[in-house]
């Protein structure tokens, strides 16, 4: 009987495997899928010469991130490689907004496209440096980061106090008008907001358009050597030299609850799998609120807010190998970018995020482009690219924005329809790239979820990033934590604080909160049986058709927060 089982081996599963494992627990991670990875994998799936990241490819994130830096994955061979540029966004008339790793190079490129935008530029910079790592201790502490909210609420104070926290609440539009001149910085601060599903007029889209800005300036968009499936390939390594064991192709079905405690997991097979401690779960937090834990298990208010969730925008992708380099109209600031962003400007992405909210399919859809050989050569041979698209859709369409009759069907013709439509977006920037167009994959949003259920219709940060949904609201009013009604069971995804990208962060906050709270079966079977017979039952076992007493009077905001120790995990009780 292991410790502890995993539902799932996307990179929140295997970070808080690795955790329970250095702990010396017993961990066995179950994932539905072939191969492990969840989000996080690459193939040669497109073109056999050419490696492609099949979801997720550039980690700002995960570069930031303490969890992942203290599990040495450089030690399993992971390695990483940057772009000669972080992120461009070119214009049709060929100029091109750039951010560099370089402060002074960002800044004076800002610079060309209106007078003082270098010196504003230099002002959202020196912000980062004074909140930015309290920031990010925040991020990637278990809510509430008590001692870290504390920290950066005193950097605040003596940083402006409420001035600066009006500006991290504006939409990106007005931020970036408060700040900015001329074109090029509105556009690095709007462009990286709608990495999130965040429209240009959404509250707080300025705050995360900047983090997201800050994040490449100092730490870059880099890519796994190799492929995404590295980062993947090195956690699961360090996890099996730990003694931890994971299947693939055993897609978990049922958390069995028990006395109000999650004492197994069934598969799809009828295998039941006995837990001695803990169950961790790494899927979206509506697949696990009355799906996988039954309704009878849960109090009525947290089924009413799964309900109530809200999903981020749903995501086409498409995937190319190219016979040369993106021809630019841009040139080589583009051209040396990892990323790219495709819209005319800031009026054209209210444009797209309005149609999403219409429930139309964008007719002129803005587009994330990766040229992921530009970011590490391995991906294909010298002067060819590897590259992807992914663009955003409507989960339910009213209507078609263009002239293709796509109703959100996704057959084969609507998916190739949608598919022309992203590279004629494409082409838009870059003149003759379709004459480069060896071989094409095409992932529309029910392939996505085909592919990796959290990815529910082709969302891809495990719910939407805006306001009403995080800190305690995530995944509903009241449940910033990773513990859950069912005692033993945590949420491990990215439906839990902090929410998507690839940082490891969900997956470290439930195993800390496992190592801190739970304690092994035998003992908590024998304390429920001492209390059952107290109330005339004869055994833990009837308890199953019983409703647990603890459950009425579950407080969804879980036990009171606190920051785990700087170097590591809290002890085990």
């Amino acid at each position: 009987m292991p410790d502890a089982v995993v539902i799932g081996a996307g990179p929140n599963g295997l970070v808080a495997a690795n955790l329970l494992a250095d702990a010396g627990w017993s961990v066995e991670v179950l994932e539905a899928q072939d191969e492990p990875g969840g989000a996080v994998r690459s193939d040669r799936g497109v073109h056999p010469d050419h490696v492609s990241d099949m979801f997720s490819a550039f980690y700002p994130l995960a570069a930031a991130s303490p969890v992942l830096a203290r599990l040495d994955l450089h030690e399993e061979g992971l390695h990483w490689s940057h772009a000669p540029r972080v992120l461009a966004h070119p214009l049709p008339d060929g100029r091109c907004a750039v951010l560099e790793r370089d402060r002074t190079a960002t800044a004076a490129g800002l610079e060309a496209f209106a007078p003082g935008d270098a010196l504003a530029w230099d002002g959202l910079c020196d912000i980062w440096d004074r909140l930015g790592p309290d920031i990010l201790r925040a991020l990637f502490t278990p809510f509430p980061p008590v001692a870290a909210a504390a920290r950066l609420a005193a950097r605040v104070r003596a940083a402006g106090g409420l001035r600066l926290a009006r500006t991290m609440v504006l939409p990106v539009r007005r931020l970036a008008e408060e700040e900015f001149r001329g074109e090029g910085g509105r556009l690095l601060l709007a462009g990286n907001a709608l990495h999130a599903d965040l429209a240009p007029e959404a509250a707080g889209s300025g705050g995360f358009g900047w983090l997201m800005a800050m994040l490449g300036q100092a730490h870059g968009f880099p890519v796994p050597v190799g492929g995404a499936g590295a980062l993947t390939d090195a956690l699961v390594r360090r996890l099996q030299r730990r003694g931890g064991v994971v299947r693939c192709g055993e897609r978990v079905v049922e958390v069995v609850v028990r006395g109000g405690r999650a004492v197994a997991v069934r598969t799809a097979s009828g295998e039941t799998v006995p837990v001695n401690r803990a169950v961790l779960a790494d899927v979206a937090a509506p697949a696990l609120y009355g799906d996988l834990v039954g309704p009878q298990h849960l109090p009525s208010r947290l089924l009413d807010d799964m309900r109530r969730f809200q999903w981020d925008w749903a995501t086409f992708k498409v995937d190319w190998a190219l016979s040369g380099p993106v021809p630019w109209t841009a040139g080589e600031p583009a051209a040396g970018a990892g990323t790219v962003h495709l819209a005319d400007g800031m009026d054209e992405l209210t444009r797209f995020s309005a149609q999403l909210a219409m429930r139309v399919v964008p007719d002129r859809p803005f587009l994330l482009f990766g040229q992921m050989t530009t970011a590490d050569a391995t991906r294909s041979p010298a002067g060819t690219e590897s590259a992807w698209a992914y663009t955003h859709v409507p989960h339910r369409v009213r209507t078609d924005g263009g002239e293709d009759g796509i109703t959100g069907s996704w057959d084969r013709r609507e998916q190739e329809a949608f598919a022309d439509r992203v590279e004629a977006q494409v082409e838009r920037f870059a003149p003759g790239f379709r004459s480069r167009v060896l071989a094409r994959r095409i992932l529309a949003p029910p392939t996505l979820e085909a592919m990796d259920a959290n990815l529910h219709g082709g969302a891809i940060n495990g719910g939407t990033t805006a306001m009403h949904q995080q800190l305690f609201f995530r995944p509903g009013p009241g449940t910033g934590r990773p513990e859950t009604p069912v005692e033993g069971l945590y949420l491990a995804s990215a439906s839990a604080h902090p929410g998507g990208g690839v940082h490891g962060a969900p997956g470290a906050n439930a195993a800390r909160a496992a190592l801190r709270t739970s304690r092994p079966l035998r003992r908590a079977l024998s304390r429920a049986q001492t209390v059952l017979a107290g109330r005339g039952l004869r055994s833990a076992a009837e308890a199953s058709s019983t409703p647990a007493g603890s459950l009425a009077s579950f407080d969804a905001s879980g036990p009171e927060g606190r920051d785990g120790p700087a170097g590591g995990l809290p002890p085990t009780d």
